[in-house]
């Protein structure tokens, strides 16, 4: 077998039995590490100490990996004001801690003539969000439901345009539209 000493350095190729005597005399351990080549490599260390190392470096990678979790968001073609803009913090407060969103946009019964009002307001939802999101996703209309995707945008951390704003501009764009 090829034998790596406590300190990394390779000793060479010893029987078994040198290699247990040589990890006996350090006060260590003899560790197989490949059985498969040609001859196996074994290695000194204390495994204690090893298995230590190998779980503290596991746990801090789990610590640097962000799960990210997949929300979803339900919208009718005929959604007010007032639950759109609910509906909108929602996805923004999900955006910002990296999350993705699904936008489903449903259409029940009647609501299918309303096809054309329903890709406005999913557009519009869209368009809102687009200083924090890209769409990674759109599937189009099936069935009776239209599906889009999500996903921070990862370049910039803006903050989206405010409710508020987005409400002020929709007000003012009906009172022109009245007049």
């Amino acid at each position: 077998m090829r034998l790596i000493g406590a300190d990394g350095k390779q000793v060479g190729v010893v029987t078994p039995q040198e290699g247990l005597a040589l990890a006996r005399q350090a006060g260590l351990d003899l560790v197989e590490i490949s059985a498969t080549a040609q001859p196996p490599v074994c290695r000194i260390l204390d495994v204690g100490k090893y298995l230590y190392t190998l779980e503290k470096e596991e746990k801090q990678a789990r610590k640097k990996q962000h799960i990210v979790h997949l929300k979803e968001i339900k919208l009718r073609p005929k959604i007010d004001d007032h639950d759109y803009e609910t509906k909108l913090r929602s996805a923004i407060r999900f955006l910002e801690r990296g999350d993705m969103v699904k936008l489903t946009l449903m259409f029940r019964g009647r609501e299918m003539r309303y096809i054309a009002m329903g890709e406005q307001v999913l557009h519009r939802f869209i368009e809102d969000l687009a200083d924090i999101a890209e769409v990674e996703k759109n599937t189009g209309l099936e069935r009776r439901t239209i599906v889009v995707h999500l996903q921070p945008k990862s370049n910039s951390r803006k903050k989206p345009k405010s409710v508020e704003d987005h409400a002020k501009t929709q007000d003012q764009q009906s009172h022109q539209e009245k007049i």
